[in-house]
């Protein structure tokens, strides 16, 4: 319901923005850089004592987040399957030494870089908000719902890529081809992105936020980027259920 309601908020946007229906996606990218640029400068001066203890209050926050969008979902059935065949997949295509050997081409820490690129992506795509604006944008130009969105992520940016580093500000173009591509196929779409496709698709993305959460504070050691597959799987079985 709280999907269908932001759905319906405003029809029309103004005449400048019509022409721009990805203003809304690229004001979020550029958010999420400007926010993580400055999070790298200011890392720069961070103690490492300081810094270990802030990435486990940052920590906390993400299980806090990861919780509370896991229970979105309304089909338990849809999150087991859609985490066993998305880590089967992930498994088998190595997803997560893919991205720590991307990382390890841009000269970055290839751990940590993979860790905030996933960490971030996650954060920013999944959920109401992301799919909800897209949406917004591409049927009536309305950019409001991803404005919002974009001073969220600014903040939460700056203090990622203050723990993470650059995978942060990599993520910025992840947001844009995520958010841009939804909004340009808003008016085919539209029909599939019901309430219970948002609901399920946030439950699932925000099982591998707890996850990530759980790894910040050294509890577990999981390949999250093998699991991702399984946020595409839940939108197909969620179709698939009907």
């Amino acid at each position: 319901m709280e999907a269908a309601a932001i759905l319906c908020l405003g029809n029309a946007g103004e005449k400048g923005e019509q022409k721009m229906p990805l203003l809304g996606a690229m004001v979020n990218c550029m958010a999420v850089v400007l926010g993580a640029s400055l999070g790298l400068f200011f890392k720069r001066g961070l103690p490492e004592k300081i810094s270990s203890t802030i990435m486990s209050g940052l920590g906390l926050c993400v299980l806090y987040i990861g919780i509370s969008g896991a229970l979105s979902g309304e089909n338990v059935l849809i999150a087991i399957m859609s985490l066993a065949l998305g880590a089967f997949i992930g498994e088998w295509l190595d997803l997560d030494e893919k991205l720590k050997r991307f990382g390890h081409q841009l000269k970055a820490d290839s751990s940590t870089f993979a860790e905030g690129f996933i960490t971030s992506s996650l954060l920013f795509c999944v959920g109401a908000m992301a799919i909800v604006g897209s949406l917004q944008s591409g049927l009536s130009a309305n950019h409001e719902t991803l404005y919002a969105k974009s001073l969220i992520d600014g903040i939460a940016a700056l203090v990622l890529a203050a723990s993470f580093g650059a995978g942060v500000m990599l993520s910025g173009v992840l947001v844009l081809i995520y958010e841009g591509g939804l909004t340009l196929l808003a008016q085919a779409i539209e029909p599939y992105m019901t309430t219970a496709v948002i609901n399920e698709v946030t439950c699932v993305g925000s099982l591998l936020i707890v996850g990530i959460a759980l790894n910040m504070l050294k509890i577990t050691n999981l390949k999250i980027m093998n699991y991702v597959p399984a946020i595409f799987i839940a939108v197909f079985l969620c179709l698939l259920v009907g």
